[in-house]
């Protein structure tokens, strides 16, 4: 693992530690059980949503105690009526003086983040049933894949490239970073990786003898991509710019200090997600106002275009790295209404089959 991902995961696990001191000591037990088998960041993202479970069973159900005072007892006596009502309180709730509101999706991934625990505590024989057996997961409505056609691609490119539409201050910087977004915005459309993938390449993973990349994965995995060689030559620019920008100065006057990173900011250390982002929404801002343009919509558009060739979703889960392939299900669903159209006159009503006729004559 490279050393984006090595610093990552320590600060996840600072944050861990600052979370872990507010929390009933059955949750300790419960990170260090799942430690071996998750990452640091699926980890936090259990624990953030126990926080918020653990709290919600002090307001309403044991009054009289602080959370870190919660026993394996007191989850023993959680019913699924409690749970549920935990879920409705989830529409609208205040932690820490800050006022939330989950939506659908949000209050699916706390209630998986409790199936985790009470589950790993039935198993111990820590409790004598798991109570969210009996608890149905909140309905969840599809959406609409927001995706770009293939005109909106090309227009998304092209402003990465001249900025003819940018104004003012994002202008004069449009003319300094051109060939960075440029090339990273291929390299998204053109291979579907995840923003935390994009920002934790090294220049070495770069390999231009076969058009491959090497990626670390949700996971920690490392998988082996390829690049068309139109991507190929975005990268290759960009590259020979970069080198000028380590052997000089890069274009705000300081040296890049990161001389791993494949993707540099303007300071000339490695590009954060957040800057990637904020990247992404400024091209689509003035190509696309009326969709919602994110680096994860820019997968989606890979997604979708890759399933659109191959019609093989298998190859597509392969490819962006899905573990289960009804997370990409959803690419499936947004092709489905071009595929009835295609296959509208697949099927012949009157379709004679001239052997079998010759055969009966």
């Amino acid at each position: 693992m490279n050393s984006y991902f090595d610093q990552r995961n320590e600060k996840t696990l600072a944050e861990i530690d600052d979370i872990l001191c507010a929390l009933p000591d059955f949750v300790r037990e419960f990170n260090v059980g799942i430690a071996m088998r998750t990452m640091p960041l699926t980890r936090l993202g259990y624990l953030r949503d126990i926080r918020v479970f653990c709290d919600y069973l002090t307001r309403k159900k044991f009054k009289t105690k602080q959370m870190c005072e919660l026993t394996i007892s007191d989850l023993a006596q959680v019913t699924p009526t409690d749970v549920e009502a935990f879920i409705d309180y989830l529409s609208s709730y205040t932690i820490g003086g800050k006022k939330y509101a989950c939506k659908e999706h949000a209050k699916e991934r706390k209630v998986s983040s409790l199936r985790s625990m009470f589950k790993y505590f039935y198993k111990k024989e820590k409790l004598d049933s798991d109570v969210m057996t009996k608890v149905d997961s909140p309905k969840i409505h599809l959406k609409p894949i927001v995706r770009l056609d293939v005109n909106e691609v090309v227009e998304i490119l092209d402003e990465a490239e001249n900025g003819d539409n940018l104004l003012g201050r994002q202008k004069s910087f449009h003319d300094k970073t051109a060939i960075r977004d440029e090339a990273m915005l291929s390299l998204f459309l053109g291979t579907g990786i995840r923003i935390s993938e994009c920002v934790g390449l090294n220049r070495k993973d770069i390999n231009f003898s076969d058009n491959s990349f090497i990626v670390t994965r949700k996971g920690g995995n490392t998988s082996v991509l390829y690049f068309s060689d139109e991507v190929a030559q975005a990268l290759d620019n960009y590259l020979k710019w970069l080198d000028d920008q380590v052997s000089e100065q890069t274009p705000f006057g300081k040296r890049v200090y990161d001389r791993d990173a494949l993707f540099i900011s303007n300071k000339g250390g490695r590009i954060t997600p957040r800057a990637v982002e904020m990247m992404v929404k400024k091209y689509a801002k003035v190509t696309t106002p009326f969709k919602k343009i994110t680096p994860h919509k820019l997968r989606s558009t890979y997604g979708t275009n890759l399933y659109h060739e191959t019609h093989d979703i298998f190859v597509v889960a392969d490819v962006l790295g899905h573990k289960d392939v009804n997370t990409t299900r959803k690419h499936y669903a947004a092709m489905s209404d071009e595929i009835r159209r295609d296959v509208v006159n697949k099927v012949k009503l009157r379709d004679r089959d001239d052997d079998a006729q010759d055969d009966k004559e």
